[in-house]
């Protein structure tokens, strides 16, 4: 079953492992899971690495070719993501997280997010 992560735990399980809650782990360590990352999350990195943070480091390109190698599926957005996001709540302004959360419902497969907001939309979005 394909499972969707946020941009914070895609970071996370490729670049610092030992942040990821034991849920996270054995969520993205299930052989029954096919973890995914959203053409989303790329998105965002590659903005924030843009933007020049001295705490940000990650490079979009390695990240997403590492997700690959490692077996990541790759959700593309498309434009029903897109209509979708206009049926969800004002609980969150974050466009990435609102696409991430409209792209799971519109697919019918779990979001996994480490922010209490994000998953303050409720199912299919579980707090990890």
């Amino acid at each position: 079953m394909l499972q969707l992560l946020d941009t914070h735990l895609l970071l996370w399980a490729a670049y610092t492992p030992e942040r990821l809650s034991a849920r996270a782990t054995a969520v993205i360590e299930a052989p029954e899971h096919s973890p995914a990352f959203s053409a989303a999350s790329i998105w965002e990195v590659a903005i924030t690495a843009a933007l020049g943070r001295a705490d940000f480091t990650a490079d979009a390109r390695m990240l997403r070719r590492g997700l690959l190698d490692n077996g990541y599926a790759e959700l593309p957005i498309t434009s029903a993501h897109a209509a979708a996001v206009a049926d969800l709540p004002a609980l969150h302004q974050d466009p990435f997280d609102r696409i991430l959360v409209a792209q799971a419902r519109s697919e019918g497969i779990p979001l996994f997010t480490s922010d209490a907001r994000v998953a303050a939309y409720g199912s299919p979005v579980e707090l990890v």
